[in-house]
């Protein structure tokens, strides 16, 4: 029994370590990111979600004829004014196309520059955590504010220094803080789209033999997206806000 409660309590003083330093990584990022608002960057939210194929064609992962399906990932961005002017991009997933893909980002940048001038690019790194934790911040140490470095998704390859070439800046955002990032309740929003319409956008042919199922992919993809309105984005993001006030709020 007693051997039982120090290894709880080991547990319980490494949870309180570990989010004191992720709780000083939040507030390190929202207030780098309120300053760079005020020197009037335009917030922009970019980030990927994955499509497994069975979510798109509704098959049951319960199925004994059931074999794994590759995955496609969807990159897109967005704002308190809506989705960014830029042409989204589906990358497909599998064990035999599994890398980045460059100049998307570069593009991205020289988009995003021509539609809202100089921008903060907020990107989830999911690295940030665990470099964090290696470097062992302590409670009486402050947090150094985040340093520049390439953020890679599991498609692109995000460079802050393509970024500044463009007049934007890249900031991180730390990953266990998923109501910060807006995109997480679009990317929701669309996958329930595609369960509920899914049906909607499928062709079927029948021969003697067997029967095809033909998905029009694009078109249920663009429809989700445009299901996400410009009002939907900021009801969303004035609720990311009020977030980060909180967090001001509470952990200054």
């Amino acid at each position: 029994m007693l051997l039982f409660a120090n290894r709880l309590l080991r547990h319980v003083i490494h949870r309180n370590t570990f989010d004191s330093i992720v709780r000083r990584q939040c507030l390190q990022y929202i207030k780098s990111l309120r300053s760079l608002q005020s020197d009037g960057f335009k917030t922009i939210f970019l980030g990927e979600t994955d499509i497994p194929e069975h979510l798109v064609t509704g098959e049951s992962l319960g199925d004994e004829n059931f074999t794994h399906n590759p995955t496609w990932s969807v990159v897109h961005a967005g704002s308190s004014l809506g989705w960014v002017p830029w042409k989204y991009r589906m990358f497909l997933r599998d064990e035999l196309c599994n890398r980045q893909e460059e100049g998307v980002f570069l593009e991205f940048c020289s988009v995003v520059k021509k539609a809202y001038g100089k921008c903060v690019i907020v990107v989830r790194d999911k690295k940030q955590i665990n470099e964090r934790m290696q470097n062992e911040v302590r409670e009486d140490k402050e947090v150094q504010p985040y340093t520049s470095s390439v953020i890679n998704l599991t498609s692109i390859s995000c460079c802050p220094e393509i970024a500044r070439a463009n007049g934007h800046e890249l900031l991180p955002l730390p990953s266990p803080y998923n109501y910060l990032n807006p995109l997480d309740t679009a990317w929701s929003s669309l996958k329930w789209f595609i369960i509920n319409n899914r049906k909607e956008f499928c062709l079927w042919s029948i021969d003697n033999i067997c029967s095809y199922q033909h998905i029009l992919f694009s078109d249920l993809i663009g429809k989700g997206m445009e299901r996400v309105t410009p009002t939907k984005w900021k009801t969303v993001i004035n609720k990311v806000r009020r977030w980060e006030n909180y967090y001001l709020g509470k952990c200054s």
